[in-house]
Parts: structure tokens; C-alpha cells; sequence
């Protein structure tokens, strides 16, 4: 598998390695998610069920920035702690992501609760003569690492004469960032330096390296963030570790609004919170997998609404394979055509995803499968030997590495649409038309199922309920 890495700027292949490592930078919590962050994490929730599903062990640390002068000043205006905002918003976190069919990493590490390994990473720096003690804090010297800029292709003469950053004397040079703020504001914590808390850089640094290693294989976040937060990462962790980071960077593009970065000021950030409760968790993964991952994706209901057509299509197809016709004889050169039409499709697939997980592609096989299964039903050739012997098991594995779920019927309901269809067909054989059609309309309006009638047999299909599409209705 190949992926594009921004550090060398090319394709590199991955290791053959049993057990792959990714750090992937996470949420700072003094807000809610929004769909930005939801498309970075699921496309590497797919990268990960993609690989698992070839047998790669994978260890998937994401962290979370639960100390930050954003939470603070949230804190603050809300008159409570620091501490009781990340936790609402780590809650918060899990609950949305839980939604969105998201696997949860092999382990979320805390800013707050990695000090200990800051403060040690941070006293390598000061040995090494990298970082130094100011009035504000200590800082790390950028002129110090002869490579910074090397992620962002910025140079460091052209960083300095464009420099837009906030002026601070304590600094020997204007790009020095901080590994370390002095504060008496609270939250605060002891340091050889004095009293305060990390900067925002150092706490990834620390915990890459304490989970992952000082080389690990995947190092993610959206593209926002290759400067300045990953560029000074490789500064500080090569130069205390004096080896390679990360082996891929791996970055996914921005998620747009009309042409415009989402942002609080502007007030048209979309929260996971509101596109779950209007789209649901299939609609949004497809959405988020639209176009390569690696540029930018423009948030837009039309987008949205194509991809939930899309998706009534593969719950029809689901169902289509769960109600297929029972036959007791194979017909051989059926299956035959089947197994080469839909392997045509798996390999497209696999390939898409070796090959910088290009997901719309994959999306595209995917959806070129269903489509063969549906046109199968359709024209009532899709039996049990079929589904059983293939189809199933390969739409399974296509659904499972896109982190698609349809929606699962329980025993009672199913009982209840079962007995319903029942007296519908008896209705339309007495030609009681009026009333088997009010069943129709009960079963679309209390259960969500809809009818599909074939020639010889009746079949129904349970929709995932989507409010958007009722309120355009």
C-alpha cells in the first residue's frame, strides 16, 4: 500500500511490518466536533479497518488537547474549571464519533495526564541546548534545527522576514515557539522552570514517542496543521530523539463551507451533533470519503443529499440479498457471471485503497457492486446460492472497511412487518387496492419500510430514518 507523504512529497510504500503504529493528532475540547474533524477521522478510521481487514495489527494512538488557553477562556466565561469543560467535551467526543460507526483508537492519552513525560522531553531539550529558559517560558530554538521548514517547504529567512507573530522579547528569535508557558492562571503545574503548563506542540511530541517509539510508521491530522503544529513537532522530536519522526505524514484536506474555512468567528461551523441528528452516520462517512482525501471537500446539503441516494441504494441491496428468492439448484454459469462481474469490482476496490486510499474511487466499485446486485434483483435472477456462495460476504467486507451499517430490524418489528405485508397481499388478491395501499403507507410512515414488489414475491427494505429528507418532503 502506497500513501502520499507530504514530508518527501511522494507516494512511499509501507513497511511489510505485522504491526503498523499511527499517531493522529486529535481534538482540542473546548468545543463540540465538528464535520472538519469528522473528516479527518474517519478517513483514517477507513486507512485502519482497511489494513486490519489484509491482518495488519494496528496500534492507533489519538490524543486529545484537554489543556489549552481556548478551554481556559471557555472556563472562565462559563464560571467553572478547565477541567470540567474537557470533560464535557471529551463526553461529547465519544458520543459523536461513537455515531459515526468510528472505531475507537487503541488508547486517547491526555495532555494533562502526560506532564511528567513533557517536563522530562522538555529537560532534553534544555541539555541539548535547543530549548532556553526566558522570563515567559521556555522555548525552543528554532535555528538550532537546521531543517525546519523541511514538512512545510518554508525556509526559515523567508519565515523570519514574513513573520507575523505576536511580539514577545523573551524570545531569542521570533519563530521560537514554546514548549513551556509560565502562568499563575489555573490550571498550573510545577516544573524545574516554574509554575505553568505545556505548549501546545510538546504534548504530542511526548506522547507519540512515550506510545509509539521515536519511529513510528503514520504520523495524521488535517492539513491545517502542518504548520506550524507538525513542523515544530519533527523540530523538537528529532532534535531530543537525533532520529527520524514519523515515517509518512499523512494529511486530509480542509473541510469548506461555500468556498470558506469553517470557523467560530464566521458562525458557520456544522457540528457532528447537528449533521448526525439530520443526515446519519452512512450518509456523512460517504460524504466525508467524497473526492481524494488529501484536498479540500465543500460542505454543501446537495452533496449530501447525492450521497444519501447513493446509500438508499446499498440498504436496497441489502435487504435485496436478505429476502433472495430460495432455489434449490445452482445455476453454475449464473454464479459464474456474478463471481466475475462483482471480483471486477472487489479488485478495483482493493486497489483504490492501496493506492493513496483513493475512497472515491473505492466508492465507486463499491457502488458498481450494488448496482450488479440490484439489476440482478431487479430482473429476478438474485437467489440465495449467490448471495450465500459471494455477494454477501464481499458487500460485507466492502461495507465493513467503509464503516457502513444498515439498519437491523428486531425480532418483534420484523414480526410486525411481516404479518403486515401479509394481510397486504391478501387485500391486493380479494383487489382491496385502497386499503393494501394504506398498509403501504403505514409501514413507510411508522416503520420506515418500504415495499418493493417483484413478479413473483413481495420484499421490503428497513430505510435508516433521515430527518433532512422528511423536511424537504
Amino acid at each position: 500500500m502506497k500513501l502520499q507523504d507530504t514530508l518527501k512529497n511522494s507516494e512511499q510504500e509501507l513497511e511489510e511490518s505485522k504491526k503498523l503504529k499511527i499517531y493522529l493528532c486529535g481534538v482540542t475540547v473546548y468545543d463540540e466536533s465538528h464535520i472538519g474533524h469528522a473528516r479527518t477521522i474517519i478517513v483514517f478510521d477507513v486507512l485502519r479497518k482497511y489494513l486490519e481487514s489484509k491482518g495488519r495489527e494496528i496500534e492507533f494512538i489519538q490524543n486529545f488537547t484537554d489543556i489549552d488557553d481556548k478551554i481556559i477562556n471557555r472556563a472562565n466565561t462559563e464560571n467553572t474549571t478547565a477541567e470540567k469543560i474537557s470533560t464535557r467535551y471529551i463526553e461529547n467526543y465519544f458520543k459523536d464519533f461513537d455515531g459515526l460507526n468510528v472505531k475507537r483508537a487503541t488508547n486517547y492519552p491526555k495532555a494533562t495526564e502526560h506532564i511528567d513525560d513533557i517536563i522530562k522531553f522538555i529537560e532534553k531539550l534544555i541539555e541539548k541546548n535547543i530549548a532556553y529558559v526566558s522570563k515567559n517560558g521556555v522555548y525552543f530554538a528554532v535555528t538550532k534545527f537546521p531543517e525546519y521548514g523541511k514538512l512545510s517547504k518554508k525556509k526559515i529567512d523567508e519565515l523570519q522576514s514574513g513573520a507575523r507573530i505576536q511580539v514577545d522579547e523573551a524570545k531569542n528569535n521570533p519563530l521560537d515557539f514554546a514548549v513551556w508557558k509560565f502562568s499563575d492562571i489555573k490550571p498550573v503545574w510545577e516544573s524545574p522552570w516554574g509554575e505553568g503548563r505545556p505548549g501546545w506542540h510538546i504534548e504530542c511530541s511526548a506522547m507519540s514517542v512515550k506510545y509509539l517509539g521515536e519511529n513510528f510508521d503514520i504520523h495524521g491530522g488535517g492539513r491545517d496543521l502542518i504548520f506550524p503544529h507538525h513542523e515544530n513537532e519533527i523540530a523538537q522530536s528529532e532534535a531530543c530523539t537525533e532520529s527520524p519522526f514519523a515515517k509518512i505524514w499523512m494529511h486530509v484536506g480542509m473541510v469548506t463551507i461555500e468556498g470558506e474555512k469553517m470557523s467560530k468567528s464566521l458562525g458557520n461551523t456544522k457540528s457532528i451533533k447537528y449533521v448526525l441528528e439530520n443526515w446519519g452516520p452512512n450518509v456523512i462517512r460517504l460524504f466525508c470519503l467524497s473526492g481524494h482525501y488529501s484536498k479540500v471537500i465543500d460542505y454543501s446539503e446537495s452533496l449530501l443529499a447525492e450521497n444519501l441516494v447513493k446509500w438508499r441504494q446499498a440498504e436496497m441491496c441489502y435487504y435485496e440479498m436478505t429476502f433472495a428468492k430460495k432455489v434449490a439448484e445452482k445455476d453454475l454459469e449464473k454464479l459464474y457471471y456474478v463471481q466475475i462481474q462483482t471480483n471486477k469490482c472487489i479488485d478495483r476496490f482493493n486497489k483504490a485503497l492501496e493506492s493513496n486510499l483513493n475512497t472515491h474511487e473505492a466508492k465507486t466499485a463499491f457502488f458498481d457492486f450494488v448496482d450488479e446486485i440490484n439489476g440482478l434483483a431487479a430482473r429476478d435472477k438474485l437467489d440465495n446460492h449467490i448471495v450465500d456462495d459471494y455477494a454477501y460476504k464481499q458487500f460485507g467486507y466492502m461495507m465493513n472497511v467503509l464503516g457502513l451499517q444498515p439498519t437491523i430490524v428486531d425480532g418483534i418489528e420484523h414480526q410486525q412487518i411481516e404479518e403486515m405485508i401479509s394481510k397486504r397481499e391478501m387485500l391486493r388478491d380479494e383487489k382491496k387496492w385502497e386499503h393494501a395501499d394504506q398498509i403501504r403507507e403505514v409501514l413507510r410512515d411508522i416503520h420506515n419500510v418500504e415495499i418493493i414488489d417483484h413478479d413473483s414475491r413481495t420484499i421490503w427494505v428497513k430505510k435508516e430514518n433521515i430527518k433532512a429528507e422528511k423536511q424537504k418532503d
